[in-house]
């Protein structure tokens, strides 16, 4: 194993032995005190089934039968979610062919990011990973399942899901996606008529036709953003059938996964021999597997909060740190845009999933002895699903990329770490995305302009203000300020900026997009503005200093003296005002963002 795997495996456990053995013990309880039917009086046990088919209730009084919770995300606003319409019944008729029922226990809401850019929707989206772990939370609350399946693929869906999955830890939980859409225009070609338009130099419509011709059908967008990080850390922690990530929806090989993925779920229930919960799938080593995923392929910071909460949900405690130290030992393998001008298709056809494990297993930078959903070893990932006529069944997948432009192996990758930096300095702590900016972007020092919005900042651009060097800070972002919304509607602005010769940067509390870009941009710091932390301070014509190769995020100016400029008051209307309990009960970006775990 490499030492600093290794040497940061060994932390995190130090760090979470006690959180995690109260966690783990919660499991066992859960499980000694029988499946939910025992516990359930016979009126209980009536209501449950009352509306089943005769067949289902007739199944329902074996007490040996196994009872499966559908959770679902479904809406047919998301593309990645209108697939799943038609899944539960897929689950259904699948767990009958092996003496099981299922029961569609509860629906999630799921917001669509791509909808919400630059919206005051945006401000709901963080908080919605919380909303979604609690109805989940109640979906299953009826206590009647030996297992669950979620049926979930995007941005703050998955995360909110895998909290509520290891809320019932004690159950088996089978993550079920729907697969990427078919590829549509090329991602370079999209973001160059973006900036066309910030430049005014392309029409709306000319715009839209661009954006429908790169969202055009059912299944996730085909870019690298946190949708698509979500399926590879599904498959790097063992929460999916393996290669189940990148299939398309629709086809016959994804209901065939859908229906074993309803079989297994049966198989490794509470009452078996081969009980495998998901807070043992979810281990200090799990965790960690995800993480070097994550930096290997250049995935999405937001999952610099999401992997936070959700490991706290297993009692397992991670640091900015823990990010930083893997990203340094971890080759960058993929090149999928933002980070190149391949989309997610592509990469699955250059040996995908498969690929990745088996490079990351040889250079000892993920751990084997994990379980999985799929059975003890993450080598079980190093295959893919086919048919063979009608039978699904599983064959080793690709031991060389087929596409050297788009997938690497670990010992000669695009670049020698990984895609993530931790900041340091005078303005707090901030995360930095490296993989898609180029090494001469890496460092920018320039004066400040200062904005308490993202409308602020582009009506400047649009005036001409900022067509020179700067590092443009927008505060009072952040969790507690407005839940911290991303911030990507500022992508093609920033990107003109530095395509005319600028050096240029990006420094906020808030969020930037799974999609984040070529321009260096310090994310998430901590202490936010709305907490009275140093961007509070920041006035324009500061010189602020950011070195992601250094790790710095410095402002040549003493604050210490320096009044806090306010927070301004909280936005209403759009739901805003209904979230105001989150805005106060929320952790810090550095300890996940959640209003469930409050450091």
């Amino acid at each position: 194993m490499n030492p600093v795997v290794v040497d940061v495996t060994a932390r995190i456990v130090a760090r979470s032995r006690a959180t995690r053995t109260a966690y783990l013990a919660g499991v066992e309880a859960a499980r000694a005190a029988e499946p939910g039917r025992a516990k359930l009086s016979c009126a209980n046990w009536a209501h449950a089934f009352a509306a089943s088919e005769p067949g289902d209730r007739l199944r329902a009084l074996d007490p040996k039968a196994p009872n499966l919770g559908i959770i679902s995300a479904y809406n047919d606003m998301l593309s990645a979610h209108q697939p799943l319409e038609r899944y539960p019944a897929l689950i259904k008729a699948a767990a009958r062919e092996v003496g099981a029922t299922a029961q569609f226990a509860g629906g999630v809401p799921a917001m669509c990011d791509g909808v919400t850019q630059g919206q005051p929707g945006m401000e709901l989206s963080l908080f919605s990973r919380d909303v979604i772990a609690m109805a989940a939370g109640v979906a299953l609350s009826h206590d009647a399942f030996d297992g669950a399946l979620y049926l979930g693929v995007c941005d703050k869906i998955v995360p909110g899901l895998a909290i509520a999955a290891l809320a019932f830890g004690h159950l088996p939980a089978i993550f079920v996606p729907a697969g990427p859409m078919a590829s549509g225009l090329p991602n370079a070609e999209k973001a160059r008529v973006r900036a066309l338009f910030a430049e005014g130099r392309a029409s709306r419509d000319e715009l839209l036709a661009a954006e429908q011709a790169s969202y055009h059908g059912p299944g996730t967008c085909t870019f690298y953003g946190t949708a698509n990080s979500n399926q590879m850390l599904m498959e790097m922690m063992g929460l999916h059938l393996p290669g189940s990530a990148f299939i398309h929806p629709d086809s016959p090989l994804r209901e065939a996964l859908v229906k074993a993925a309803a079989q297994r779920c049966a198989a490794i229930g509470p009452r078996s021999d081969a009980w495998i919960p998901a807070g043992h799938v979810v281990s200090e080593k799990a965790v960690v597997n995800g993480l070097v995923g994550l930096m290997a392929t250049g995935g999405s910071t937001n999952h610099v909060l999401h992997l936070v909460a959700v490991a706290r949900a297993a009692g397992i405690l991670l640091r900015l740190e823990d990010f930083d130290d893997l990203s340094r030992a971890t080759p960058l393998m993929a090149r999928v845009y933002p980070n190149g001008s391949a989309d997610v298709n592509q990469f699955h056809a250059a040996g995908g999933m498969a690929f990745v494990v088996r490079e990351l297993l040889g250079a000892g930078l993920v751990h084997d002895d994990v379980l999985t959903v799929a059975g003890p070893g993450l080598r079980h990932y190093l295959q893919e699903p086919i048919l063979d006529g009608d039978t699904l069944v599983w064959r080793d997948g690709a031991v060389e990329s087929l596409d050297l432009d788009i997938l690497r192996p670990a010992s000669d990758p695009f670049e020698a770490e990984g895609g993530m930096r931790q900041l340091r300095g005078g303005l707090g702590q901030a995360v930095i995305k490296t993989s898609a900016v180029k090494r001469e972007h890496r460092a920018v020092t320039a004066p400040a302009a200062v904005f308490d919005n993202q409308v602020d900042f582009q009506a400047a651009f649009r005036r001409g203000d900022l067509d020179r060097d700067v590092v443009a800070v927008i505060r009072f972002q952040g969790p507690q300020a407005n839940g911290m919304p991303e911030l990507h509607a500022l992508t093609p602005a920033m990107t003109v900026l530095q395509d005319r010769g600028h050096h240029v940067a990006l420094v906020t509390d808030g969020r930037m997009s799974g999609a984040s870009g070529k321009v260096p941009a310090a994310i998430h710091v901590t202490p936010e503005a709305a907490a009275g932390g140093p961007l509070s301070k920041v006035r324009d014509g500061d010189i602020i200093r950011i070195d992601a190769e250094a790790g710095v995020l410095e402002i040549e100016a003493d604050l210490t003296d320096r009044p806090a400029e306010p927070a301004p008051p909280a936005q209403t209307g759009c739901g805003r005002e209904l979230f105001s309990v989150f805005r106060q009960a929320v952790s810090a970006a550095d300890t996940g963002a959640s209003a469930l775990f409050k450091a």
